[in-house]
């Protein structure tokens, strides 16, 4: 008779975090021999995780335990066939045997993994609201819910982004939700965690790192940081009238800025540093010709299509005393009879000065010279100069500092009346 175990087969399940040295026992076979023909010896076959311990009950049987020797791992191998193996004293011997089939069943005893720790994506910061940013991975060996796994956005850095991203906690897309902006932030970092469902539930992380792309979104910008105005008509070329800086938020060529101004004349543009300038004088100025400009400084970057920016700038020109007074004759005839009185008006005389103010506020005096004299005026009851024929200057003088002054001839000729009865010379005889 060959021993025969109870059953041909035997199943066990064990937890995959069974402690090493863990003993299960396991029902011997029976043979219906005697003496030495029903001596039974056990053998197991070959395995690296367990083993058979054989103890003595009593003479007749023996205790067989099975030894859990290396730890379980149900992601490795979750199911293990043995062979227990009875063999009697015979000669020759016979032989029974058992399958042991052990299922490993599982714990959380593995954390979700992602397929990368870093994920490195690109977006224009002109991206829109719902672009797909990148799908992060992970997955979870373990079995049910211990291996379902759930997304979130762990951190953001900088943290003033927290609400710019948001992740499906079930597919692991992450979307943008707000606006980027390359001038503010040009790296955001998230930490992305993946959690399964175990109690307590275990977790692994990963890292998205988003650049962002600069676009040509900003304008070059012009501020006027200093103003020196009115500007003198007399300033020399080179003088500096305005300081200017011009910048763009933009990176590159489209934060490259080229900057002229508009109209050219008599003003231009002179580049002190990096993003600075200076308005200068490139010609004379004349107030009596042009008083005020306005002129605009143009800025304009290197983004295709290029974007513009322009800042207006006023500039007054203030009077200097450069022109003298001047009338419209340089010789004024005068017709005056000889018996007028005095004070009456021989001529009116005017003489223009262009310039403003005090500069252009002119005064008149008589300037006796020429072969004559006289004030021009009746000094008495009756106007008798002693010739008929008067020359003098008039001069018409500014209030500038210093004055400039004009000249006038004035010639006057007396116009004779008969004023005079015949008289007789002394000694001479009549018809």
């Amino acid at each position: 008779n060959a021993p025969i175990f109870p059953a041909a087969r035997k199943n066990l399940s064990l937890p995959e975090n069974t402690p090493v040295s863990s003993r299960f026992p396991l029902e011997g076979a029976s043979d219906a021999d005697i003496g030495v023909n029903a001596q039974l010896s056990y053998t197991l076959s070959p395995s690296e995780h367990f083993r058979l311990e054989e103890g003595n009950n009593n003479l007749r049987s023996k205790s067989l335990l099975l030894v859990l020797a290396k730890p379980l791992d149900r992601e490795t191998v979750p199911v293990h066939r043995l062979v227990l193996t009875a063999s009697d004293g015979g000669r020759p011997s016979l032989t029974g045997t058992m399958e042991l089939v052990i299922s490993v069943l599982d714990v959380n005893d593995n954390a979700p993994q992602f397929n990368q720790s870093v994920y490195n994506v690109v977006l224009p910061e002109n991206a829109l609201e719902g672009t797909l940013v990148v799908r992060v991975n992970a997955t979870d060996l373990d079995l049910g819910i211990y291996g379902e796994v759930k997304y979130e956005i762990d951190t953001v850095a900088p943290t003033s982004a927290a609400d710019v991203f948001s992740i499906n906690e079930k597919t692991g897309e992450i979307t943008l939700t707000g606006i980027l902006d390359f001038e503010a932030v040009t790296l955001y970092d998230l930490n992305i965690k993946a959690k399964d469902r175990g109690t307590p539930p275990l977790s692994g992380h990963c890292s998205v790192e988003l650049e962002v792309l600069d676009v040509n979104d900003n304008a070059p910008e012009v501020w006027v940081t200093s103003l020196s105005v009115p500007v003198p008509e007399d300033a020399s070329v080179g003088t500096v009238v305005a300081l200017l800086s011009v910048s763009d938020r933009d990176s590159g060529a489209n934060g490259r800025v080229r900057c002229w101004v508009w109209p050219s004349s008599p003003f231009g543009l002179e580049a002190t540093f990096s993003g600075s300038y200076s308005l200068v004088l490139r010609e004379a100025l004349d107030r009596e010709r042009v008083s005020e400009y306005e002129v605009e400084v143009r800025a304009e970057d290197g983004g295709s299509p290029a974007l513009r920016g322009r800042r207006g700038v006023r500039v007054p020109v203030s009077d200097v005393n450069d022109n003298a007074p001047a009338f419209s004759q340089a010789v004024y005839t005068v017709l005056a009879r000889e018996n007028n009185l005095a004070g009456a008006e021989l001529a009116r005389l005017w003489a223009r000065d262009p310039d403003e103010a005090g500069n252009g506020r002119v005064s008149y005096s008589l300037w006796e010279g020429g072969g004559g004299a006289g004030s021009g005026v009746v000094g008495g009851v009756g106007w008798r100069p002693a010739s008929s024929y008067v020359s003098f200057e008039v001069r018409a003088v500014d209030a500038g500092e210093p004055p400039l002054c004009g000249n006038a001839t004035v010639q006057v000729f007396v116009v004779d009346e008969n004023d005079n009865a015949p008289a007789l010379l002394p000694g001479s005889g009549v018809g």
